[in-house]
């Protein structure tokens, strides 16, 4: 009976052992095949395409944006060149806002464009993600670039001595991933991807790898090329792969080749979970992507329809979709009629086949709009087509006469966007493929999907109850200019916004979204039209009542605060001010709720926490909750004084004390003068200071006691609160001084202290202002313009002698 016992318990603990295996293995399974958010995308693409939105602007207006050869690259063509002299080029591919990333101009000259524009596309990646940049500094944070096209250099015969140490990194490939990993401070995998024009969308594939793997916890992803020479059309005419008019027709019976174009793009990626635990948005989602190779075929850069077919087999079991879950297809699309008639064969044997005519696989290419444009095809085909999730319409391909002849059309249900076609949501997520091919062989599919119902719901808005509040709105940047262009765009963007922010919601936004730079403005008001009147007058440069900013001799300064003593004399102010500090900052709520319910402890007769008593206990809490205010905020001051109750509230402040003990020490006064009727003996404290535990300051507290006398010790606060003789003054006129005695019936509290925050941010301290500004719980997040960078034209063949091609 006893084995077999033994041999249930051991079956049980096996049947255990399995079940915590099994549900292990699911896990494992999950976590490899979960879904990647797009938190934000950015781009510079042809047609002056700035942002995301233009890009939409561009391919749902069906407009072209291929123009001549730009003017301002110092191009040197050969007599009678054997190409069209068009394409799809960047407005200023040579304009660089050096100073923001500390890199001097004679490196500047020296580091290719590629490298420069995806410095910049990196930071407002991170602001479009509603992310403060700084906050990602030594973080697990990857980067993936598909990078091409590194010819910046090539022209050279000589470059000045001082050029020399920066060429080298300056035109290198591996460097436009590493620069951005270095200028954020990111410490995640930093990966630079070359497979010619797959390169971008292959590096999304390894980003989605290395979040789903835990390498990075987010990763920015996506590639470009900058053509600073003409050599790429001087290469491609010799191989007879251009067209005649420099445009992309694909899959046009008229396609006669490709139609060359540049520019970059780099979007934020994070796994599903993590964004929406993080608040972050979500704009789509990738199911599933795969890469693989052409292996030997008909010849190196010849494309290989087979091959096509099992990546984009290999995508589809990858995301644990069937290829009638997928509603269309962005395809590589490049014009040239062989390559073209391939890739339709493998859309046609994979999508197509056995697939309802009335429900056909949609299929287009953004090339028709912008040219081939290399090293960012892939991410601007992904954010062309997150665009026409958000906006429910497939947009036109342009350049279509009628579907190629050397395709086999009616082996499949595949029909072109000859014109734009409704894409409505349904029951099911809507999806969408996206190819890459490439003359080095390797191929890229990647299933993108629209993004998930959010499951949480927002909060109302942040002010909504309580209206008369005011707010403070931070703006900075790395020069005076760009703070003024800040302030202008912010204007814009608020005045043309539908629905209108609420101010509580846009001063959030801008702390917790946006990095403290040098050049500061804090813009202190209550509503939308005095805030957007302060802001005119910073993008004007003028000064403004409600304005605090960084003046431009400013030097750091050293910080006091000073917590009085003396309770107000007027009952009623004191509990106005107090119900407003309360609805303007929950934390000082939460925190006055804890120092009230402990000073309870200590007291005959216990506080409300709505108590409106002017008393010394109530003043006293107060000040800990201002105090646990600003130490949320960063703020940490170089000298503590106080008098009174309030050099308890100081003590606490800098650590002396626990929250517990200074309630105690504080509810001695009071319940000494309560009993008696009278002042407090000396006795009155002695068994209040017996259960005081003391701790070393972290911060320095300033002594009203002789020299000898050691702040941590009951003989210090036995002298305090005995001692007649005067408590010291404030801080030397060098200091900041933050006076915590916020109850004054001449102004509002919460306009005190946002006041004397704004001094103290501006004259050498740093706030951060997201504890502050966080009125609800899960505060509505926004969209805001991101960093105005200020330009200025580095190119290297302007200070070189170089060769023509």
């Amino acid at each position: 009976m006893a084995n077999e016992e033994k041999l249930v318990e051991y079956l049980k603990w096996t049947t255990a052992e399995l079940h915590q295996a099994q549900q292990q293995l699911r896990e494992l399974k999950a976590a490899q095949h979960e879904p990647v958010a797009v938190v934000s995308m950015a781009c510079r693409l042809p047609g002056s395409t700035r942002t995301p939105d233009d890009l939409w602007d561009l391919v749902s207006e069906g407009r072209d944006a291929v123009t001549g050869f730009p003017d301002d690259r110092t191009w040197e063509l050969p007599e009678d060149p054997p190409y069209a002299q068009l394409g799809g080029f960047l407005d200023d591919a040579a304009g660089f806002d050096a100073g923001f990333f500390d890199i001097g101009a004679t490196e500047a000259v020296a580091t290719e464009p590629l490298q420069r524009l995806m410095l910049h596309l990196a930071w407002e990646t991170v602001e479009r993600g509603r992310i403060a940049p700084h906050t990602l500094r030594s973080t697990l944070t990857g980067v993936y670039v598909g990078a091409t096209g590194h010819d910046y250099a090539t022209r050279l015969e000589t470059a000045p001595d001082e050029l020399l140490p920066y060429l080298g990194g300056g035109t290198s490939g591996s460097l436009v991933s590493g620069r951005i990993a270095y200028a954020l401070g990111l410490e995640g995998p930093a990966i630079s991807v070359d497979t010619a024009c797959s390169s971008s969308l292959v590096a999304l594939h390894l980003a989605c790898q290395a979040l789903r793997r835990g390498e990075c916890g987010l990763a920015l992803a996506g590639g470009g090329t900058v053509m600073s020479t003409p050599h790429t059309f001087h290469a491609f005419a010799h191989q007879k792969s251009l067209a005649q008019d420099g445009r992309c027709k694909p899959f046009a019976a008229a396609a006669d080749g490709m139609g060359l174009g540049e520019g970059v793009g780099l979007v934020l990626l994070e796994r599903l979970s993590d964004a929406r635990r993080n608040g972050h948005p979500v704009l789509a989602v990738i199911r599933g992507s795969a890469v693989n190779q052409d292996g030997a075929g008909y010849g190196l850069a010849a494309p290989n329809g087979p091959s096509q077919q099992h990546v984009i087999r290999a995508a589809l079991a990858d995301a644990g979709l069937t290829p009638d879950q997928v509603d269309a297809v962005e395809a590589h699309g490049t014009g040239t009629p062989i390559g073209d008639a391939i890739e339709v064969q493998a859309l046609l044997a994979t999508y197509g086949a056995n697939r309802s005519p009335d429900r056909p696989l949609w299929l287009g290419s953004v090339k028709s709009n912008t040219g081939h444009t290399q090293g960012a095809a892939g991410t601007a085909a992904l954010i062309k087509m997150v665009q026409a999730l958000q906006h429910d319409t497939l947009p036109p391909t342009l350049h279509i006469d009628r579907p190629t002849p050397l395709a086999a059309w009616k082996k499949g249900a595949v029909r072109l966007l000859t014109e734009a076609v409704d894409w409505p949501r349904r029951d099911e997520p809507r999806r969408v493929g996206i190819s890459a091919f490439a003359t080095s062989g390797t191929n890229a599919h990647l299933i993108l999907e629209e993004p998930p119902a959010p499951d949480t719901a927002t909060d109302a808005p942040a002010d909504a109850a309580s209206p008369a509040l005011p707010v403070a709105w931070t703006l900075s940047a790395r020069t005076p200019e760009a703070l003024r262009e800040q302030a202008k765009a912010l204007v814009a963007h608020l005045t043309s916004a539908d629905p209108t922010p609420s101010p509580a919601e846009v001063a959030h936004a801008l702390a917790a979204t946006r990095s403290p730079l040098e050049h500061r403005a804090v813009l202190t008001a209550t509503d939308s039209a005095d805030l957007l009147a302060v802001a005119r007058a910073v993008a004007a440069g003028d000064d403004h009542p409600d304005l605090t900013r960084t003046p431009l001799d400013s030097a750091p300064k050293k910080t006091a605060w000073h917590f009085d003593g003396l309770p107000p004399a007027d009952a009623t102010s004191a509990a106005s001010a107090v119900a407003d500090l309360r609805a303007a900052f929950p934390l000082f709520s939460t925190a006055l709720d804890e120092a009230l319910a402990l000073l309870g402890t200590h007291l005959a007769t216990p506080l409300t926490p709505l108590a409106a008593d002017p008393s010394e206990s109530l003043h006293f809490a107060v000040h800990t909750a201002l105090a646990n205010l600003l130490l949320a905020a960063g703020v940490h001051a170089h000298t503590l004084t106080g008098t009174g109750v309030g050099h308890i509230a100081a003590a606490y402040a800098a650590g002396v004390l626990s929250l517990d003990d200074a309630c105690r020490l504080a509810a001695a006064h009071t319940t000494a003068s309560a009993e008696g009727g009278a002042p407090p003996t000396p006795e009155a404290y002695e068994p209040a200071l017996k259960e005081l535990t003391f701790r070393p300051a972290t911060l320095a507290l300033t002594s009203t006691a002789p020299a000898d006398a050691p702040v941590a010790s009951p003989g210090y606060w036995h002298h305090h609160l005995t001692s007649t003789a005067p408590s010291p003054g404030h801080a030397p006129e060098t200091h900041t001084l933050l006076d915590l005695g916020t109850c004054s019936p001449d102004a509002s509290a919460v306009r005190t202290v946002l006041t004397a925050l704004a001094r103290l941010h501006t004259s050498g301290g740093t706030v951060d202002w997201a504890p502050l500004t966080r009125r609800t719980p899960h505060p509505r997040t926004l969209d805001l313009p991101t960093y105005p960078f200020q330009a200025t034209r580095y190119w290297l063949h302007d200070h070189t002698t170089h060769t023509a091609v």
